[in-house]
């Protein structure tokens, strides 16, 4: 049982492939489905190992890993559909990479993983949030959510770059000022 949540985000990782297909085919509705179920099995699977304490050091890596191909597959079909500019893949994916160098520099120096905190939540929410009113826009042909959701975005880009600011300071930085007073203990 304790093995559920990494289930559901190895098959989140399946559906990422799934997502850009349907998208690539035209059909948006079932991409919705599709993102709306990878954001409902996140919840799930996040619920599911903080209530049963079922976190294990790989769900920590399958969990980020999951939502944030999800979001970038979301962003660069976007931006291929003409639906956004370039520059919001783009900074996403720069964030992205940020994150992922300094989570591997803690990893390699403490064997920690660094996990998500609420500025990495409330990002990430705001970019589900913008993902999903994109495609119920151009779903719905509303074009009035066309005006919330690039600003939503921007708004989700600011997040991320105060989450990665964030986790920079307190986990990356530091777990090097840690490594160098354990290091001092020791001598």
């Amino acid at each position: 049982m304790k093995h559920i949540p990494n289930i559901l985000s190895a098959i989140r990782l399946i559906m990422v492939g799934i997502f850009a297909y349907f998208f690539q085919q035209g059909n948006y509705l079932a991409a919705v489905l599709v993102y709306g179920a990878a954001f409902l099995t996140d919840i799930l699977d996040g619920y599911l190992a903080r209530h049963f304490h079922w976190i294990t050091d790989l769900g920590k890596i399958l969990d980020p890993l999951a939502d944030k191909l999800m979001l970038l597959c979301a962003l660069f079909c976007f931006y291929r559909a003409g639906w956004l500019p370039l520059f919001i893949p783009l900074a996403a994916a720069v964030k992205e990479l940020a994150m992922l160098l300094g989570g591997l520099m803690v990893l390699g120096k403490r064997k920690l993983v660094v996990v998500s905190d609420w500025w990495g939540k409330f990002a990430a929410g705001f970019f589900n949030v913008s993902v999903l009113l994109t495609l119920i826009a151009n779903l719905a042909k509303m074009p009035f959510l066309h005006r919330i959701t690039l600003p939503l975005f921007c708004l989700a880009i600011l997040f991320a770059c105060i989450a990665c600011v964030h986790y920079a300071r307190t986990q990356v930085l530091n777990s090097g000022q840690q490594a160098a007073s354990t290091d001092k203990k020791e001598s």
